[in-house]
């Protein structure tokens, strides 16, 4: 969608653990700049919330929505899915579960397998080790998924080449 210039950023401002509870990082903005483009920021920590971001996001008129990793969010997306779908705005998420929800498109760590190291370092701690003594990994699998029916319910045609990176398409 060469044609947004703008994409909203919806923030749960209730998740203490947040990087993004304040103002958009400076990397966000300078990445959106470069492609003529900026960030709005939103916030929503109960369903209410979500529905009055939606309200705004089509009042604002913005182009795209990204919708941060969490908890909250990752309960309620049904709820984003649909609104998504209803409104037309093109939404990114983080996880897989969202785009087969009905979200447009997904971005983020491989879930499959994803837990095994965390039962792997409980085994190490039960058998001695200092949890401050263990290296801190970071995912190595990442996954696009492209959800083509609500691309379709939106308005939106998908470029081949974004559908051909697909780890999964959703028909």
């Amino acid at each position: 969608m060469p044609e947004i210039r703008t994409v909203a950023l919806l923030v749960n401002p209730a998740n203490p653990v947040s990087t993004l509870r304040g103002e958009i990082p400076s990397d966000l903005q300078e990445a959106a700049s470069v492609k003529g483009m900026r960030f709005d920021k939103l916030t929503a920590s109960t369903a209410s919330e979500i529905d009055a971001a939606f309200a705004s996001l089509v009042q604002q008129r913005d182009g795209a929505l990204l919708v941060t990793a969490d908890p909250f969010f990752n309960i309620r997306r049904a709820q984003l899915a649909a609104l998504s779908i209803r409104h037309a705005i093109p939404t990114i998420f983080d996880n897989r579960t969202f785009a087969e929800a009905g979200g447009l498109i997904s971005y983020g760590r491989k879930t499959e397998g994803a837990w095994r190291p965390v039962g792997l370092y409980v085994g190490r701690i039960l058998a001695g080790a200092k949890p401050g003594d263990l290296p801190v990994q970071q995912p190595t699998k990442f996954e696009l998924v492209v959800n083509l029916t609500t691309a379709k319910a939106i308005g939106l045609v998908v470029p081949q080449s974004i559908i051909a990176r697909a780890d999964q398409v959703i028909e």
